[in-house]
């Protein structure tokens, strides 16, 4: 049965080719939509080099003071101070590394400007995340507490810097016009991760801006690690009840500097507040679009069926007046429209692998490699069969409402 539904589906399909070119166009372009962006947000948002103990980490990321009576606000990255005077007083994190925001400088060679993303870190910086070293190895807390002018650089930087030459460490880079030892080279970081993600990294205490401020707002961020997931609520308290005990200005009321995980500081900033996550929030705004981006071809869909069902309504006459059930057209018709968006389905997975394989190729951003696992796999043929269920309902009710004598009536 199910093979005689298949061979009249695509049949059918043969049949008006433009509408069966705007069906699938619709599915797979929806399809590829999707599928391309979950396996861009699951890159950025899961753990992934170097940072793969990102489930298990806090990040520091903003200091904010606010006067609630007068409604003034001031937010930036938090100071050294901040870092020195009171996050390292934190006992139950295991390690706490700091680094600052990317800050871009120039490099000359060969008459030739290099455009270089800096971070200035600690040593711990290095053993909260995995990075893989192609040679050389990590600065250590000796080398920054001696303010060494040593350096960690990326794979690109050494080829744009140094051209083919493989073995850098002990040579020199000149960054901002100061020179630094090559320590280490380490495999590229891709711009989506920006905790991690630099050309040259610096000790912060060769920064030229210094670090020695003593309010709590200024240029670094911080990572708590927690031996495992399950000893962050204790490090979440223990923060939070620092936090509360740190003395605010007299201009302001308010200080917050949330310790938050990557997902919950994307909800925060969009859908939330500096008291609230707003997670929920943000999980009904994007449930939301997606409905609505999902709901789109399937009106489509609906429409074209309606359509191919009045085209075919002297056939369902015929089928009709030979003893065929309502329910034999509705089920045959709902596996026609299954067989459509599956077959969209496939052609959408197809396109998400081109479009995927074609964005890794072109370099747009660097050392990112997106890549479609099992979940967004089965993501996408459910979403498929979800499109083919909703469609075809309403038409398959309608055809099965169809009069006989007016079915055949239609030409």
């Amino acid at each position: 049965m199910l093979k005689n539904y298949f061979k009249i589906a695509i049949a059918v399909l043969r049949r008006r080719k433009f509408f069966t070119f705007i069906s699938l166009f619709g599915i797979s372009f929806t399809l590829t939509i999707v599928m391309t962006s979950t396996a861009l947000l699951e890159n950025v948002m899961s753990p992934a080099y170097p940072d793969y103990n990102r489930e298990r980490s806090l990040y520091v990321q903003r200091v904010t003071l606010k006067n609630t009576k007068e409604g003034w606000i001031n937010s930036n990255s938090a100071s050294y101070n901040f870092v020195k005077k009171y996050v390292s007083t934190l006992k139950k994190p295991e390690k706490i590394a700091f680094y600052t925001s990317g800050t871009n400088t120039n490099a000359y060679v060969n008459n030739k400007k290099i455009l270089l993303e800096v971070k200035y870190t600690n040593d711990l910086y290095w053993e909260v995340a995995s990075f893989d070293f192609l040679s050389g190895k990590a600065y250590t807390k000796r080398q920054i507490d001696n303010a060494e002018r040593v350096a960690i650089i990326s794979d690109r930087t050494r080829k744009a810097y140094f051209g083919d030459q493989q073995d850098v460490v002990g040579k020199n880079i000149e960054v901002d016009n100061v020179n630094y030892r090559v320590n280490g080279v380490v495999r590229g970081v891709p711009r989506t991760n920006r905790h991690f993600q630099a050309e040259v990294y610096l000790p912060y205490t060769v920064s030229k801006t210094g670090y020695d401020d003593q309010g709590v707002m200024g240029n670094f961020s911080v990572i708590l690690l927690a031996k495992s997931a399950a000893d962050m609520p204790s490090i979440r308290a223990e923060y939070q009840k620092m936090v509360d005990k740190i003395p605010v200005d007299k201009e302001y009321d308010k200080l917050y500097a949330h310790a938050d995980t990557p997902w919950e500081d994307l909800s925060r900033r969009f859908f939330g507040s500096d008291d609230s996550v707003g997670f929920g929030k943000m999980l009904v705004m994007v449930s939301a679009f997606l409905l609505l981006f999902l709901l789109l071809p399937t009106i489509n869909l609906v429409n074209i069926n309606i359509t191919r069902i009045m085209e075919r309504s002297s056939e369902i006459g015929v089928r009709k007046a030979f003893g065929a059930s309502s329910r034999t057209l509705v089920y045959q018709f709902l596996v026609e429209n299954i067989i459509l968006t599956l077959l969209g389905g496939l052609i959408g997975i197809v396109f998400s692998y081109v479009v995927i394989y074609i964005f890794n190729q072109s370099g747009y951003t660097p050392d990112l490699n997106l890549s479609l696992n099992f979940s967004v796999l089965a993501l996408g043929l459910f979403v498929c069969l979800l499109f083919g269920l909703l469609s075809g309902v309403y038409p398959a009710w309608r055809m099965s409402r169809l009069n006989v004598v007016s079915a055949l009536k239609v030409r």
